[in-house]
């Protein structure tokens, strides 16, 4: 097979030659030049969204590029204010759909609102995928409007969608065919008391009806809309015997479900005419979780494998995807090598590489040319032999449990006595890895070495891990953190009159804590977007309805989480201070940020604080990441 990727050659044989220098702050803190690429059903055209750095207009666009002819059309641009592309997948091969969010209130509350846009390439035109006369249909306007549970790929007008604001329970979920031409729909499942989602077949009828009510789960099977509906399974929010349905096999009785397989989640197959809903094991990890959504080959008509990274890239357990995989890996050995998307063919496909110093290559692949070419850079100007070496690691916690974490050094310096900055992650229930992270090698150039932990309660690695980190903020989880920058000192890798800790989100609730539980270990906190109460976080989310699994995952003993919030600390925090947060938050609100600044202030503390015009939890605007990362840098070398 022949293999076009002199492009990456180069760069591979230029690392050699470059020395560590100071990059742009634009460089790292841009919102990528290249993200969310997506080819069409015949592998004619991709699609991608752009950044936009021009004197008349920043932001985003599309690019929709023809393989053959390399020419493009830039149909949809966004400020990245007003509203976020969040993702763009094709209909058929003449309609492009694109998922947008964007900031609203309802009824005094503040939201995320999302909507499905289609783009034609035969009418050069864009619209709501739902037309006016559709929404006319609704009650009230639905706050979801993107929710795509199947696209029907026999036809290629029509896919399922999940919103609610229809028919006699208008609270809850319905399911609709949309004609994507015409923008109408027809009922295909009406909606249920406390059914929160629904599931599809592999002949496309809605067979799984999921139940939640207060923080109890239930797993409804029926074989037909008009049958009675039976229970297949029952559990409790973050219980060991969550089952978790993933999708149907081609044959209709059979189901791919999520469970706990010794400790850790893996995917099994479960016969629904078994009486005893046996599961048999189907794929899971050493170790570590597995999650994500599966493959489903329509050529095959049989799953091939998992969509189970934050990189939304393919694991095959299919022989002859294996085999492509594996001949990805020769032709780029060194980089960590995913196809993240198949022509309806087969035959043509898109990769995505990268590794801890590649901020990530997106290339084009023809198997029967027997190519593979590069055809966008994530970052372009973030090549690998400019960016910081990461390890992956472990430490012990003082309890002894083993801690996964992920050390970024600068460039061409030896790990000793380094200045250093501790990241811990948001979430909490998520995690690190040692991919590329652009605030982690912003800081390394910056002459930083960066360690960032996988606490307890991180995702990822089993349910005792999980479910270690429930009602445990500002407790076990904070001093996980806490032991990881006390054995960077005792290893020597860390001046220890030189430690910062910083964080987004959790993350900025773990790095306010840091300070004021930890005199005389870090010498300055930032904090992007970060809790800074937690009860008022719980109680704010009394009307929503996750208000009890909010509760379970993090507590309901209000004085005990206030006294575990930074904002009643306040006057134990003695090192400066820098409270970073967009006013147009819907995740975390900005009240948070206010109101530590206000405490602090009034304390005579040393606190900065910015609050970004219109900004959100994301840093999805691009001159709000430049903003936060010069802010950034201008702190640490102050007080560093």
């Amino acid at each position: 097979m022949k293999w076009t990727f002199a492009l990456l050659a180069t760069l591979w044989l230029l690392s050699a030659s470059v020395y560590a220098q100071k990059l742009p702050v634009e460089d790292f803190a841009s919102i990528p030049d290249v993200s969310h690429v997506s080819m069409s059903p015949n592998g004619k055209k991709i699609a991608s969204l752009v950044r936009l750095n021009t004197d008349e207009m920043k932001g985003s666009i599309i690019n929709i590029l023809d393989i053959d002819t390399k020419e493009s059309i830039y149909p949809i641009q966004t400020d990245n204010e007003k509203f976020v592309i969040l993702s763009l997948s094709w209909a058929n091969n003449d309609t492009l759909l694109i998922k947008a969010k964007f900031p609203a209130t309802r009824y005094g509350t503040p939201t995320t609102e999302t909507r499905l846009i289609k783009y034609s390439l035969e009418k050069k035109k864009s619209l709501n995928a739902l037309s006016r006369k559709a929404l006319d249909k609704f009650k009230w306007m639905p706050q979801i409007q993107s929710n795509i549970i199947d696209r029907l790929p026999s036809e290629d007008e029509q896919l399922l969608l999940e919103i609610s604001g229809l028919g006699n329970k208008p609270n809850y979920e319905s399911v609709v065919k949309l004609n994507t031409r015409n923008g109408r729909f027809k009922f295909v499942q009406p909606a249920e008391s406390n059914i929160q989602h629904w599931v599809t077949d592999r002949q496309h009828r809605v067979r799984i009806g999921i139940y939640r009510k207060d923080s109890q789960y239930r797993i409804y099977e029926q074989a037909d809309t008009d049958e009675d509906r039976r229970i297949l399974w029952e559990f409790e929010a973050f219980a060991e015997d969550q089952v978790w349905p993933k999708g149907f096999a081609q044959d209709k009785n059979i189901l791919y479900v999520e469970a706990y397989h010794e400790g850790y989640l893996a995917i099994f197959k479960v016969d629904l005419r078994d009486p005893k809903l046996t599961k048999e094991l189907v794929f899971s990890r050493q170790n570590y979780d597995v999650e994500g959504s599966l493959i489903y080959s329509e050529l095959k008509k049989k799953v091939i494998g998992i969509d189970d990274s934050e990189e939304s890239v393919y694991t095959f357990w299919d022989k002859e995807y294996i085999g492509l995989v594996n001949g990805l890996n020769k032709a780029l050995p060194d980089y960590r090598n995913y196809i993240t998307q198949f022509s309806q063919d087969e035959r043509r496909y898109i990769v995505y590489s990268t590794n801890a110093k590649e901020a990530g290559i997106y290339l084009f692949g023809d198997r029967d040319a027997g190519q593979l070419i590069p055809i966008a850079y994530r970052y372009k100007n973030l090549t690998p032999e400019l960016l910081a070496d990461t390890k992956t690691l472990s430490y012990h916690a003082r309890d002894g449990l083993e801690i996964e974490a992920f050390l970024t050094t600068p460039l061409n310096q030896e790990a000793k006595n380094l200045p250093t900055v501790i990241f811990p992650h948001g979430g909490p229930i998520s995690y690190d890895s040692n991919s590329f992270d652009y605030w982690t090698q912003f800081l390394a150039n910056r002459g930083y070495a960066v360690l960032r932990m996988n606490f307890r309660g991180s995702a990822g690695y089993g349910y005792d891990f999980m479910k270690a980190g429930l009602k445990n903020w500002g407790l076990d989880m904070q001093t996980d953190v806490e032991d990881g920058t006390r054995w960077l000192i005792e290893q020597g890798i860390s001046d220890p009159n030189k430690i910062c800790i910083v964080g987004a989100s959790y993350g900025g609730y773990a790095a306010l804590m840091g300070v004021a539980t930890t005199e005389g270990l870090y010498q300055c906190a930032v904090s992007f977007a970060g809790v800074t109460d937690i009860e008022y976080l719980v109680k704010s989310s009394r009307r929503y309805s996750n208000f009890d699994i909010v509760k379970k995952q993090i507590g309901d003993d209000y004085d005990a989480l206030y006294e575990r919030s930074p904002v009643s600390k306040a006057k134990d925090i003695k090192v400066p201070v820098l409270l970073i947060h967009g006013d147009k938050d819907r995740v975390v609100r900005v009240q948070h940020s206010e109101d530590m600044f206000e405490e602090l202030d009034d304390l005579k503390k040393p606190v900065e604080y910015i609050e970004l015009e219109n900004g959100d939890h994301y840093l999805s605007n691009n001159e709000h990441r430049i903003k936060t990362f010069v802010a950034i840098e201008a702190f640490l070398q102050k007080h560093l």
